[in-house]
């Protein structure tokens, strides 16, 4: 099928005309065919992740990949193979960070398919699930609490329909809709039902272009690969005019040969660069994703592993988080006499009232099953999270003859008023832990806004909520990561808190009414408190935001359509893969096997990513760091460029190739810390400087002391003795604290170098031999000085706190 416009529309005035019955039928399936036929389909498509051409040209085509290619090509002309090697290695870095990505890339796109939202349609007066592609201009989509609309439309039916487009227009108030108005895709039902006919699809619709770019996997706007791009410009301005000194240098001064200078200078260019840096962080990301994968959980946006790892604060939403979705009816107590077969009725009948029930309704449909037939409904409020409840009017009779009632279900301390003797035994119920909702009889129409004033309170509906076995454990293992949690919730403040209790969880329970709304008050409140109840989604969205002022990272869960909004204005949205399609949308993760116990493996994953990049980046930048001063100091002693690329090729590889790729990998469960680009180059530059300086003392000694033929081979191995050792020291305090296969790693790499030393066929492949005895055991005691300067040095920085 070939899509052959880019968006369509239809005259949303009368979309669909309704039929004698009052229910609009939607479309048949030769008018859906006649549409696909011409392209007038949903076909914005949902990415996950990018393309694999978007993959393979990020990785190839960089800015260090032509440095490197261009040095490469001239190194195959004039040197040997040896002299080459960089290149080769440069190819298998960018081949693994092609596979990794593409790996992530499959995982992503599996698990966004498990997670993606599925309209419901109704097709030949049927209705049916189909995926967001498949809607075609002019279908009829049915809407409930917590949907999110994914096509522009126009309302054909409506039952007390309320839509927040707050993500669209920043107006936090729901609107009623109407028969006739007009909702916006990226829009969400927060209470009611409805259904609306598609005036807009694919690019023509109004948040189409948003919703695309949000949903893409991307490795951009974090701190971490931000913190990368800024070394790296700054290392483009630093080697420019150190290559052409170094060119001069080489290729004029000494007038050695051509071939040689040549050798010498890509020598000396090539370590500058940090080539390996970007890789790692690609493929360190790459396999986070494909890890919390394999866990059920999909990571919309890729930074966000990033972001966990920075997380001081999580917000909890209790319902579906602490607790599981369902509830049970544990007793029914009626008040001042009631009749309880009465009650049960109206209990019954409020259950049939609405057609997409909350899990409190949902427990009391349960316990109640059986409405009375003789009950006709004849208004309904839904429930709503600002409301705190739901209600609904009935004609006691199936021809509307009967006694008229109207009934409100909700929370006790919002139907009452302080002081009412039922709020005593409330109280009580709460905490037990215990939710507790009131059936209030009320003598004001429904539509009234002052329908609580006067109501009758008639009987306590008492429910047990689940809590999930894993929360627990997960509430402990936050507060041994220094992670503080905070239970945010609708419910009783009391309940929450006695919930909260229940799963160890303990410190100061707040009712948010009582709240201050300004923002610095409102933030210490927050800093003091650990449980906050009677929270409005508003609210919610105010404590993020109030918690953010006082430099706190933030993540907020949620699966119910009263979270959206703290959802999105959270450094960290994560959402349960059972809840509302809105919160889903705009959750950077969503736990799509619906396990709280998920997220300290992704926490762990954002710590293992973040600290140990912060460890190898130091490796790398050391390198840079040294290369730089010793072009520096060769150029200014116009002597000869002590290496070939061969020998810092091996150095690489030993000291910083392949132990970067294992520790990049390892577990570490570090808090991130802000200034990323600071606080490497604090450790990266005095590391550089006692390396290149250390470096340049022993080759300058090997020049006075080697005298004749080949005396430049000898003066060449002795430096790279040195520079290996101080190499290697670096790793091995980057590598603390001590495993045994870091001890492993570390030892390993050494006698890897020793092999070479040892081995003649390598010796003369890398050309290292060490002459005498005097000047290698020199060469190691110059490196020893240099250790122990490297050792102070870096507990100098530790012990001053950063600029």
């Amino acid at each position: 099928m070939t899509h052959i416009n880019a968006g369509a529309e239809l005259d949303p005035v009368h979309p669909v005309p309704l039929p004698p019955s009052g229910r609009a039928v939607g479309l048949t399936a030769a008018e859906v065919a006649e549409r696909v036929a011409r392209g007038e389909v949903n076909d914005v498509p949902v990415r996950s992740s990018r393309s694999t051409v978007d993959i393979v040209r990020a990785n190839v085509f960089t800015r260090f990949n032509a440095i490197i290619g261009v040095l490469w090509l001239i190194m195959l002309f004039v040197a040997p193979i040896q002299d080459s090697l960089f290149g080769f290695v440069i190819l298998a870095n960018t081949g693994i960070g092609i596979v990794q990505e593409w790996r992530a890339k499959k995982t992503l796109d599996s698990l966004a398919v498990i997670g993606e939202a599925r309209p419901r349609v109704r097709r030949d007066g049927v209705t049916a699930e189909v995926g967001t592609s498949e809607i075609v201009l002019g279908d009829l989509i049915e809407i409930g609490p917590g949907d999110k609309i994914v096509v522009d439309g126009a309302c054909v039916e409506t039952d007390s329909l309320e839509v927040d487009e707050s993500l669209l227009t920043g107006e936090a108030d729901p609107v009623v809709k109407q028969p006739g108005d007009q909702v916006m895709s990226g829009s969400f039902v927060v209470a009611g039902g409805g259904a609306f006919t598609a005036t807009k699809v694919g690019r023509a619709a109004y948040a189409a272009q948003l919703a695309e770019e949000a949903s893409r996997f991307t490795l951009v706007q974090s701190e971490l690969r931000s913190g990368i791009s800024t070394i790296l410009k700054y290392v483009t301005w630093m080697m420019i005019p150190t290559a052409i000194g170094l060119v001069v240098s080489q290729l004029f001064v000494k007038n050695n040969d051509f071939k040689d200078s040549v050798a010498r200078t890509v020598g000396g260019i090539v370590p500058m660069v940090p080539e390996g840096l970007v890789l790692l962080t690609s493929v360190a990301f790459a396999i986070g994703v494909i890890r919390l994968g394999r866990q059920q959980c999909l990571v919309q946006e890729l930074p966000a592993i990033e972001g966990l790892a920075r997380v001081d604060t999580v917000c909890l939403d209790k319902t579906g988080t602490l607790t599981e979705g369902g509830m049970d009816v544990t007793e029914l107590r009626p008040l001042d006499g009631a009749d309880e077969s009465y009650v049960r009725k109206v209990l019954g009948a409020l259950g049939e009232s609405d057609p997409r029930p909350n899990a409190s309704l949902r427990a009391i449909i349960d316990a109640y099953p059986d409405g009375d037939d003789t009950w006709r409904c004849t208004a309904s409020l839904p429930f709503s999270s600002a409301r705190k409840y739901s209600g609904a009017s009935f004609s006691e009779s199936s021809e509307g003859d009967g006694v008229s009632s109207t009934w409100l279900l909700g929370a006790p301390d919002v139907l009452l008023a302080d002081g009412d003797p039922a709020l005593t035994e409330t109280e009580r119920l709460n905490e037990e832990g215990l939710r507790v909702l009131l059936l209030v009889r009320a003598e004001r129409d429904l539509d009234a806004e002052d329908v609580t004033q006067e109501a009758r309170p008639v009987a306590l509906v008492v429910l047990e909520q689940r809590l999930r076995p894993d929360a627990a454990d997960t509430l402990r293992y936050f507060e041994e990561q220094d992670v503080r949690a905070k239970v945010v919730s609708g419910d009783n403040a009391v309940s929450v808190g006695a919930v909260a209790g229940k799963l160890g969880l303990t410190g100061e329970v707040v009712d948010a009414r009582r709240l201050p709304a300004e923002r610095p008050e409102m933030a210490d409140a927050l800093d003091a408190g650990t449980v906050f109840g009677r929270v409005t989604p508003q609210q919610k969205r105010d404590m993020v935001g109030a918690l953010q002022s006082k430099g706190h990272t933030v993540a907020m869960t949620g699966d119910g359509v009263n979270d959206v909004l703290a959802l999105k204005d959270a450094d960290i949205g994560v959402s349960m893969g059972s809840g509302s399609e809105a919160t889903r949308a705009v959750a950077q993760i969503v736990l799509l096997n619906n396990s709280f116990a998920t997220l300290p493996s992704v926490v762990a994953e954002g710590r293992r990513v973040i600290g140990n990049i912060t460890r190898v980046a130091t490796l790398f930048l050391v390198k840079t760091v040294y290369s730089v001063l010793l072009a520096i100091l060769v150029v200014c002693w116009q002597v000869e460029y002590p290496f070939l690329p061969r020998h810092l090729t091996l150095l690489s590889t030993l000291t910083i190739g392949v132990p970067a790729f294992f520790l990049a990998l390892a577990p570490n469960k570090e808090r991130a810390r802000p200034d990323f680009v600071r606080r490497v180059m604090r450790y990266a530059v005095p590391g550089g400087v006692v390396a290149a300086v250390a470096t340049f003392v022993t080759y300058l000694i090997a020049r006075h002391y080697y005298t004749g033929p080949g005396s430049l081979d000898a003066e060449t191995s002795a430096a790279t003795l040195t520079l290996f050792l101080i190499s290697m020291w670096v790793l091995a305090i980057i590598a603390r604290p001590y495993t045994w296969w870091r001890l492993g790693l570390v030892a390993s790499m050494g006698l890897c170098f020793v092999l070479v030393l040892m081995v003649p066929g390598l010796q003369h492949f890398f050309a290292l031999k060490l002459v005498g005895a005097a000047m290698p055991w020199l060469a190691v005691g110059i490196a020893a000085v240099a250790a122990a300067a490297l050792e102070f040095l870096w507990k100098w920085v530790d012990r001053r706190p950063p600029v």
